[in-house]
């Protein structure tokens, strides 16, 4: 299936900020390839969020940790479309809140290492050949104000140095793409009453704006940029 809208991908997508990222990108019109480690999560999201908006939304089953998951999407999105307009990676695990770094197990720090660097760093890497047909390509790495080394401080370490490296990350790829025009971003949503973030927190539709006005950029739009609400973060 080819489609002349912008096929936009974000991973983690059956709860919180990734499956209000896919509905807010559908209701633009978007044809979103909303995923899940569950195959069966990506369908339950689908048919909820698909009758109130005018895109399109696909179930697919995506592991970012797993390696061969990667490539079994990319070789999908592929076929079906030929492009990738948008790479949002939001899939995250381990708001460790109740850790510190002096004694945190490093077992459990390489565990969410594997999630929120290394498989938003292989997801990036096996889908940039997509992007790179795209017209108008835009990444965006969901992150965290605990990734800010302005503003760190000791507790959540898994998290927070999870998300520090995902936001060197973002500068790399943001720098190594620039001449190819493809804007890569990192967007904190703030704090948010998710699952992850808990209660108390700002709506989920104000979080997911963030991310969608980042992968939403004008042409002429920043690259290897830290925001929230559009608005730029320290690092």
């Amino acid at each position: 299936m080819s489609t002349a809208a912008p096929v936009s991908l974000v991973t983690g997508a059956n709860r919180g900020i990734g499956r209000e990222t896919a509905r807010q990108l559908a209701a633009l019109g978007h044809t979103v390839v909303l995923c899940a480690r569950r195959p069966e999560d990506a369908e339950q999201a689908v048919a909820e969020l698909a009758p109130s908006v005018s895109g399109t939304l696909l179930p697919y089953r995506l592991d970012v940790t797993d390696t061969e998951s990667v490539s079994a999407l990319a070789r999908s999105v592929e076929k079906e479309f030929g492009r990738l307009d948008v790479l949002v990676n939001n899939a995250a695990i381990n708001y460790d809140t109740a850790r510190r770094a002096v004694s945190v197990d490093l077992g459990e720090v390489r565990r969410t290492l594997e999630t929120n660097l290394f498989g938003a760093w292989h997801t990036a890497q096996a889908f940039l050949p997509l992007l790179r047909r795209s017209s108008h390509p835009r990444l965006v790495n969901v992150s965290s104000e605990s990734g800010s080394l302005e503003h760190m401080s000791g507790g959540t370490p898994a998290y927070g140095v999870s998300k520090a490296a995902l936001n060197a990350l973002t500068r790399k790829l943001a720098d190594e793409l620039l001449a190819e025009r493809i804007l890569v971003n990192a967007v904190c949503p703030g704090w948010i009453a998710t699952d992850m973030g808990g209660p108390g927190g700002e709506p989920v539709e104000r979080g997911a704006e963030g991310v969608v006005w980042a992968a939403t950029l004008p042409d002429s739009g920043p690259t290897g940029g830290f925001f929230r609400h559009g608005e730029p973060l320290a690092w």
